[in-house]
């Protein structure tokens, strides 16, 4: 709710594209920059405890957007600040979060917690949106974010009821930097997870850039207003609920980087005909698809990385998989607002998803067949050949 209620009001207080674009970017661009500092936090101390925290400065940063937008004193620019803090507090509890599944459930169920996880977060998201488009109209943006900080509240009680195993917390040799560089290495040396994190990488900078697009293809494109806002990221979420939960149901570590071929493939395509709909029916479905898509290639990513992280480094290569999931989207967001307000949204996100489907196709000739190959001759690691 908070998130399309956010760009709603950006968008109505400016109608500018490009702004929407600086909003994305202070929202994301801290994760980029911070989350090598996340992954340290939770490799060298209690990860259960510093998700508290996370989530209690989430709390305060909610109430406080929702008391500027109810008293009317609300700014664009107070909108792009907190936005930027909300993506300070991102930065270390993602790759915290990440790594955190591992205590909660152990390794052998790691695959389909990932889904689950997916499909809890993205069922939310079925109804947020659609909720956050009616009460727009209704009672304004700021009780969306009022409800967002009472959510909060179930949040931390949830976590404060956990009862995790206590992991001892491991010493901490040289700086934050340093150790996160150990992560990095790990992961641009091992083929099959330096691959699938470009890929996923390329499509958030570029092809997961259609929610800065969609209040101009609701507003002026499908003329559907806030309504019409909350039913396509609502179409968008439902597609990513049932991309997690058949994902959930796959067994094991077999055929995941071909499945990631084909879902980034796939969701690339959606985009692409999306940008070019007038139908909004149409366009709802093809964001179902794209939804769909996008959600089984994440889970599969993550799933991926999970499995070839050693646990002395899963937080800081989580570190790595969060600056591809969220920190990298603040550059698209800058090219996105820059190229839609020069050529128009339509065309900036036919290129986009373009650009995405050719990276796809290369990631199908260069990475999948020959994985495919290596496991049909040897016996793969963790399902992935190395």
């Amino acid at each position: 709710m908070q998130s399309t209620a956010q760009l709603w009001l950006v968008y109505r207080l400016t109608h500018s594209v490009a702004l929407l674009g600086v909003f994305a970017f202070a929202n994301q661009i801290p994760i980029l920059a911070l989350a090598p500092f996340g992954g340290y936090v939770g490799d060298h101390y209690n990860r259960h405890r510093a998700i508290i925290w996370t989530q209690t400065a989430s709390l305060f940063l909610a109430f406080a957007l929702a008391a500027l937008t109810l008293l009317n004193v609300i700014r664009v620019w107070e909108i792009i600040g907190i936005a930027f803090l909300v993506g300070i507090v991102n930065a270390f509890d993602v790759p915290i979060r990440q790594a955190f599944l591992v205590e909660m459930v152990g390794k052998g169920d790691l695959p389909n917690a990932i889904a689950l996880n997916s499909s809890i977060v993205n069922g939310a998201r079925v109804a947020g949106p659609a909720i956050a488009g009616f009460a727009i109209g209704w009672i304004g943006e700021g009780w969306c974010f009022f409800l967002n900080g009472i959510s909060f509240v179930a949040v931390i009680v949830a976590l404060l009821l956990m009862r995790i195993t206590r992991v001892e917390a491991r010493a901490s040799k040289g700086s934050p930097f340093q150790n996160f560089i150990q992560g990095f290495r790990f992961a641009i040396n091992d083929r099959p997870l330096r691959s699938v994190l470009l890929l996923l990488g390329l499509l958030n900078m570029l092809g997961l850039q259609y929610p800065v697009f969609l209040p101009v293809f609701a507003n002026d494109i499908l003329h559907r207003g806030a309504r019409g806002l909350g039913l396509l990221f609502s179409f968008a979420a439902v597609g990513a609920v049932f991309g997690a939960l058949h994902f959930a149901g796959k067994s094991g570590y077999k055929g995941l980087v071909e499945w990631i071929a084909v879902t980034s493939a796939t969701c690339a395509l959606g985009l692409v005909l999306f940008s070019q709909s007038r139908v909004f029916w149409l366009s709802a479905a093809l964001l179902l698809v794209a939804g769909f898509s996008a959600t089984s290639q994440m889970a599969a990513t993550n799933t991926i990385v999970q499995a070839g992280s050693p646990d002395g480094l899963r937080s800081r290569i989580m570190a790595v998989y969060t600056m591809m999931f969220l920190g990298i989207q603040p550059i698209g967001a800058l090219i996105a607002g820059g190229v839609a307000k020069r050529i128009g949204a339509p065309h900036a996100l036919a290129i986009f998803g373009t650009i995405c489907l050719l990276g796809s196709a290369t990631f199908v000739f260069r990475v999948a067949l020959r994985v495919e190959q290596s496991q049909a001759s040897t016996e793969p690691q963790a399902g992935l050949g190395r």
